[in-house]
C-alpha cells in the first residue's frame, strides 16, 4: 500500500511539472526561455513519472526498460534543446534581454 501511494504520488508530481512546462510554453516572451522551460521542466516530470511506474513495476524486466528510457531522456534532451539554440541562432533569432541589460551591448 505505502509503494502504491508513493508511486501515485510521484506520477502526480511528474504530470505537475509536465503541464507547468507547458504553461511556460504559452507564457514565455520569446524562444529561448520557452525553449528552457520546455527543456528542464518536462526532463524532470518525465523523470518522475518514470519513478513512479518503476515503483509500481517492482523489479523486472519492465524496470530495466524504464531505465533504458530514463538514459535515453537523460542523454537526448539536453542534445536537442542545444541543436535547437544554435540552429535559432544560426537563423538569425535573437534572445530578448533584459531591459537595461547593457553586459551584451558592448
Amino acid at each position: 500500500m505505502l509503494i502504491d501511494i508513493a508511486s501515485w504520488v510521484l506520477i502526480l508530481v511528474g504530470s505537475a511539472f509536465c503541464v507547468t512546462g507547458a504553461i511556460g510554453l504559452l507564457r514565455m516572451p520569446d524562444f529561448f526561455t520557452r525553449m528552457h522551460a520546455a527543456s528542464i521542466v518536462d526532463t524532470l516530470g518525465a523523470a518522475f513519472i518514470l519513478l513512479g511506474l518503476m515503483l509500481q513495476a517492482e523489479f523486472g524486466l519492465v524496470t530495466v526498460k524504464l531505465i533504458a528510457i530514463g538514459l535515453l531522456l537523460f542523454f537526448t534532451s539536453p542534445v536537442s534543446t542545444h541543436a535547437l539554440a544554435r540552429a535559432a541562432l544560426a537563423r538569425g533569432v535573437e534572445p530578448k534581454l533584459a531591459e537595461g541589460d547593457v553586459s551584451s551591448k558592448t
